[in-house]
């Protein structure tokens, strides 16, 4: 099972890079597409932040494996706070991604929550949060 759940954070990391290179290259419209408009920031800040953003955090889970529970807690709280670009794309109806109808976008709001959970169990972070609340409860 260890070799499976490795196996899973590797694939996570490598698509958060592939992911963060295609905010910085290929993919650079569909991403800004996604930016919140209520958002404070210039558009093309909040692609490139989240893109190197994203590479590092892939990298982390790739090559950071003595530290993948903490590193699987802040790349569950990225795909949360990304969670709003998401949802701004659903509700303005915006094209990208080939997400062309409201329900190809629904589906990825609803595959958001399975990132979380992905980060979460492929780095042992939630198997050592409920490790250590068992023993909290125990005393």
């Amino acid at each position: 099972m260890e070799f499976v759940r490795t196996f899973a954070r590797w694939l996570l990391g490598a698509a958060l890079v592939f992911a963060g290179v295609g905010h910085l290259t290929f993919a650079r419209q569909s991403f800004v597409a996604q930016v919140p408009q209520w958002l404070p920031l210039p558009v093309d800040v909040v692609v490139v932040a989240s893109g190197v953003v994203e590479i590092l955090l892939g990298l982390s889970l790739i090559l950071l494996a003595r530290y993948r529970v903490a590193v699987g807690w802040i790349v569950a709280a990225f795909f949360v706070a990304v969670f709003p670009g998401n949802l701004e794309q659903f509700v303005r109806g915006t094209d990208a991604f080939g997400l062309d109808s409201d329900i190809a976008r629904a589906v990825r709001l609803v595959f958001q929550p399975v990132l979380v959970l992905w980060a979460l169990w492929s780095t042992g972070a939630w198997r050592a949060w409920r490790s250590r609340r068992r023993r909290n409860t125990t005393r």
